[in-house]
């Protein structure tokens, strides 16, 4: 009976294709957040034009979210942290910067709703009879970046559990890197949708 052979790649192969994955992963992610830019470049230009086509509302945008701007900016700060710790090899690192991004970013949602329901409360909805385009389009763009979040704590997530586990170090550090680029795309953006509905009214 012939022996069955196994085949082990190289450890340069190994490396090679490591780096390959790691480059097709990162891509991946970017073209992923050009198809987003998109999305919110073209629900800007929406908003502007509508916005010159008259009986548009202006309202106080609720102190709520000028609060969660500021949290929204310090998680990403503390994922900076994060990023440090893995290029030593150190989970507990990671760990502890992850779970402080994870805990600023459900304070951010719970900061988020706070100023929608005082939205709410003040009759700026986004359908209905009471509803006018300025409060409908300021609801889409809070709710669409409410999706793009949920993305970025599922990753958050993964990177907990996987600092549990030891599985990071300075060599492997991909999952930390996808969830930082993301984690501080999901940052800006918000910088810039507040900025924009604050100022663009």
């Amino acid at each position: 009976m012939a022996e069955e052979i196994k085949y082990k790649p190289s450890p340069d192969l190994q490396i090679d294709l490591k780096a390959a994955h790691k480059k097709s992963a990162k891509a991946l992610l970017w073209i992923a957040i050009i198809s987003m830019l998109m999305f919110w470049a073209g629900l800007t230009s929406a908003y502007i034009v509508r916005q010159g086509a008259g009986n548009w509302l202006q309202f106080e945008v609720p102190s709520m979210f000028i609060i969660s701007t500021a949290v929204i900016i310090t998680s990403s700060i503390t994922f900076i942290y994060a990023q440090r710790e893995v290029k030593k090899g150190n989970n507990k690192g990671v760990f502890l910067g992850a779970l402080i991004t994870f805990l600023l970013a459900v304070v951010f949602t719970g900061l988020q709703y706070s100023g929608w329901k005082e939205l709410f409360d003040n009759r700026i909805v986004f359908g209905g009879k009471h509803s006018n385009p300025s409060g409908s389009f300021f609801i889409l763009f809070i709710w669409a970046h409410w999706a793009h979040l949920a993305g970025g704590l599922i990753s958050l997530m993964f990177v907990l559990i996987n600092s549990l586990r030891k599985k990071y170090s300075s060599e492997n550090a991909l999952g930390v890197e996808l969830c930082a680029i993301y984690w501080h795309f999901l940052s800006i953006l918000w910088v810039y949708l507040f900025l924009f509905l604050y100022f663009i009214r």
